[in-house]
C-alpha cells in the first residue's frame, strides 16, 4: 500500500507526480528544485542559496512524513554545472553532520525553471 505525502511547506508538484510517496517503511521524495513554496519562484541566484532552498524543501517533506534528515539513506543529486560541486557540498554537508547517506551526483544539461540543482531522497521510516 502506498501513501501520498503532501505539504504546502514544499513546492507543489509542477507535473503529474506526488511530492513524496510512503510505502513499505520507505519514503521516496520527488526531486526538489529551489522553488520557494510561498512564491512558486526559484529562490536564490548562487548555488549556495539554491542548495539551502532545496534542503528546506526536502526538510518540509521529511517533516510531513514524520521524519528528519537522519532517516535519509540515499540521495541523488543533479547539478547544472559540475563546477558548483564543492560549493554545493559545503551546504549539503550541514544537513548530514553524522552518517551521511549514500549518494550519486550527476551533471545534467538542464533542470526545470533554470535551477542550478535538484535533489531527491530515499528514506527509511
Amino acid at each position: 500500500m502506498k501513501n501520498v505525502i503532501s505539504t504546502s511547506n514544499a513546492p507543489a508538484a509542477i507535473g503529474p507526480y506526488s511530492q513524496a510517496i510512503e510505502t513499505d517503511g520507505y519514503v521516496f521524495t520527488s526531486g526538489q528544485i529551489p522553488i520557494n513554496p510561498a512564491t512558486g519562484e526559484v529562490e536564490g541566484k548562487t548555488i549556495e542559496e539554491q542548495t539551502e532552498q532545496v534542503m528546506k524543501n526536502i526538510g518540509a517533506l521529511l517533516e510531513a512524513s514524520g521524519l528528519t534528515f537522519a532517516n535519509v539513506v540515499k540521495t541523488t543529486c543533479f547539478l547544472a554545472d559540475l563546477n558548483d560541486f564543492a560549493a554545493f557540498n559545503a551546504v549539503y554537508a550541514k544537513y548530514f553532520p553524522n552518517e551521511a547517506p549514500a549518494r550519486s551526483c550527476f551533471a545534467v544539461a538542464g533542470l526545470p525553471k533554470g535551477a542550478k540543482l535538484e535533489v531527491e531522497t530515499i528514506c527509511v521510516k
